[in-house]
């Protein structure tokens, strides 16, 4: 089973939004985030994603195709540059990322699950995730 990772989608108000600021930042068929230090277990990773962190929930993942060094002493994870909706479950917000077990990632959700969602009021949708509705 692949590991997964997890991150907060900072400066982001909506599933929509980060859908949006995705397919912006692609380049290349590739989203690259950077980060200090390589992950000790990345190996692991062949096949896992990265988690998106938004309103103290975990709302969708990113598929992550690899690890590579960007010339300035610095990591870059690369990315495929969509947003898989996932069913949220609660996660407590943190700095950087974080490892994510598989046993512990939530399952995806449909198309039609996602779309209701992103149609929502950010500030309503975050209310209905902390109550667990959503």
């Amino acid at each position: 089973m692949p590991l997964n990772m997890t991150k907060i989608a900072f400066g982001i108000e909506s599933p929509a939004h980060l859908r949006e600021r995705l397919a912006a930042r692609a380049e290349a068929g590739e989203v690259r985030l950077t980060t200090r230090y390589l992950p000790k277990r990345h190996e692991e990773m062949a096949g896992g994603s990265l988690y998106w962190i938004l309103n103290h929930m975990l709302i969708g993942r990113s598929p992550i195709r690899g690890f590579m060094e960007n010339g300035q002493g610095r990591i870059w994870i690369r990315l495929r540059p969509e947003l898989i909706p996932v069913r949220a479950i609660p996660k407590r917000a943190h700095q950087g990322w974080r490892y994510l077990e598989e046993k512990d990632a939530p399952p995806d959700l449909d198309i039609e699950g996602a779309d209701a969602r992103d149609a929502m009021p950010p500030q309503l949708l975050g209310e209905l995730m902390k109550m667990g509705l959503v």
